[in-house]
């Protein structure tokens, strides 16, 4: 393990249950809510079982906090703060204690905002953790390289976040081999392996992901060929001319001296060297090129292959006084052979740096030693590893000894399994998705689909009939008249669905508000879940929830980094 700084400080299993349990004893409260099925809030009175308070009160009220919240964000925080990791709460009563129905939307809307991962404290920021793993390190970075020239602004920003960090984990452990599971496209996969000069195995359940994933790999190694040599050529043709302007100013320089020689002794002609030019050559010549490569980033040992295998020789750099012609100079035929050897081991250097798409279905039991046969010490990585996949990968990282890290982006919480969601169902499957730790175990804790349908911030299906939509609008918000028209939407509708969730959306009656204000508590439940099992773990020595990407960019911004004890 490379020298470094110490790892940021982490909240401790005890502080995460107490935490944990805070946010259980809201959610128990507020889960029928977020369980509802959206058209039962129409066809089977779910409003009037659940909320106190008419549609229109709620909706208004949940308006006025978002916009609040737009221009104060942090202002949830100071009464997360306030808790102290306490299992009380302080907030406002939210539910009527006989009837259980919600009274308060404000307390509603705060207590969710509080019990959100980035309110929560329980977060560790990412520059802390980057400057722990480099140590002393200069950042390794390529400014020219420019992911969003080969895949989408989104993809881009997560690949270029989340590659950055999984490089400096592998620099901490002195690792080399990457195990990406759920793979896909292999843009993070084929990232690592090219800009990074890490061997990456990408894994993936469907042949044609692999498929795709190798020719994509191959046409951006060609891409990034050409983008290379572009930025070599312009150095070398910077270094080039001013190496031309330079030997033109010695010569002129020289020929200045040498009229000036003749009335000097043939003893300070001794004491003259070139030294006297070099110093001149050193500061400007050397020190503009030096500037150049570093804005270029070319100084990384594990990039220098991709930039100059053909680089131009420093000879061309010197002034012409600085050059001595001997018949000791090496032969070109020599330099040829000299060049040619030099390629044959970069090739070969080059070799361990790949990118290699598996196709396998990944399970908490799969043996990886069938799936990698020259399986060593590596991480294991995942960007928006759907439903149980993220579960298992943390499994698999906790049993495998040969996984030395893990850095995982978990999506799809709808596609989760939950072992106690039908307790009276037989089933044969050991390993769920949910939950994971011995405090929701214990508790045989279930969400529900539609609570984690919701925290994937996705519609529910539901099925309308368009002949009964005045009546749905009538009953249930009691407007017979409206200043406002739904206007033109059934030609930018996918669906009939789509058409009436935007047909109430334009008329402000958008119910689905409610369900959505409880997301980040279900998204901060499952994370919590999977990072106390990882504080579980005996052998794994510092685990963290990590805010890598921008949520603006990414709904799912928070990755879950874990690593074992040093050897």
């Amino acid at each position: 393990m490379a020298a470094s700084c110490p790892l940021p400080v982490t909240p401790d299993l005890p502080t995460l249950r107490a935490k944990l349990h805070g946010l259980l004893r809201f959610l128990r409260e507020a889960l029928p809510i977020s369980n509802a099925h959206t058209v039962d809030f129409y066809t089977e009175s779910v409003w009037e079982q659940l909320v106190d308070l008419p549609p229109e009160t709620v909706l208004a009220v949940l308006r006025r906090s978002a916009a609040e919240a737009e221009a104060q964000p942090s202002a949830a925080r100071p009464l997360a703060e306030a808790q102290g990791g306490s299992d009380s709460t302080d907030f406002p009563k939210v539910f009527c204690e006989t009837s259980q129905k919600l009274v308060s939307v404000e307390a509603f809307a705060l207590a969710a905002k509080c019990y959100s991962v980035q309110n929560l404290g329980i977060c560790t920021p990412l520059e802390q953790l980057l400057v722990a793993l480099r140590g002393n390190k200069k950042q390794r970075t390529d400014k020219n390289v420019k992911p969003d020239e080969f895949m989408n602004l989104k993809k881009s920003h997560e690949v270029q976040a989340m590659s950055e960090l999984i490089s400096s984990v592998a620099d901490y452990y002195g690792v080399k081999q990457i195990i990406d599971l759920g793979s896909g496209k292999g843009y993070l996969s084929s990232f690592l392996s090219l800009k990074y000069g890490l061997k990456v195995y990408g894994i993936d359940s469907s042949n044609t992901n692999t498929h795709g994933a190798e020719e994509r790999n191959r046409k951006l190694k060609k891409h990034w060929r050409v983008y290379h040599r572009r930025s070599k050529l312009d150095v070398s043709a910077l270094a080039l001319q001013t190496a031309k302007e330079r030997k033109l100013q010695d010569e002129i320089e020289c020929n200045a001296y040498a009229e000036g020689v003749g009335n000097s002794s043939t003893a300070n002609q001794e004491k003259m060297s070139t030294s006297d030019f070099l110093p001149d050559f050193s500061g400007s010549v050397i020190s503009n090129i030096r500037k150049q490569m570093e804005n270029l980033h070319v100084h990384s040992h594990r990039e220098e292959n991709l930039y100059f295998e053909n680089a131009f020789s420093v000879r061309d750099l010197l002034p012409i006084n600085a050059i001595e012609s001997t018949s000791s100079q090496t032969p070109k035929r020599k330099m040829l052979e000299t060049n040619k050897e030099r390629r044959k081991v970069t090739s070969k250097s080059n070799e361990s740096n790949v990118y290699s798409p598996l196709t396998s279905f990944i399970t908490a039991d799969s043996e990886l030693h069938d799936i990698i046969k020259d399986l060593e010490d590596c991480l294991m990585v995942g960007l928006h590893t759907c439903g149980d996949l993220a579960p298992n990968t943390l499994r698999i990282f906790a049993s495998k000894s040969e996984i030395k890290g893990v850095c995982s982006v978990g999506c799809c919480y709808h596609l989760l399994s939950e072992e106690f969601e039908n307790p009276h169902k037989e089933c044969t499957q050991e390993k769920w998705g949910f939950p994971m730790c011995r405090s929701l175990k214990e508790g045989r804790w279930c969400c529900g689909r539609n609570a984690r349908m919701s925290a994937c911030l996705l519609p529910t299906e539901s099925l309308f009939y368009r002949a009964v939509l005045q009546d749905i609008i009538k009953d249930c918000y009691g407007i017979t008249k409206c200043d406002r028209h739904v206007g033109k939407l059934y030609s930018k509708s996918s669906s009939f669905l789509d058409y009436v969730r935007k047909s109430l959306k334009k008329l402000g009656l958008d119910e689905s508000k409610l369900k959505v204000v409880l997301a980040p508590c279900i998204e901060t439940l499952i994370l919590l879940d999977r990072l106390c099992y990882l504080k579980e773990q005996e052998d794994i020595a510092w685990s963290a929830l990590v805010k890598l990407f921008d949520p603006v960019k990414s709904p799912r911004c928070y990755a879950l980094i874990a690593l074992k004890k040093p050897q």
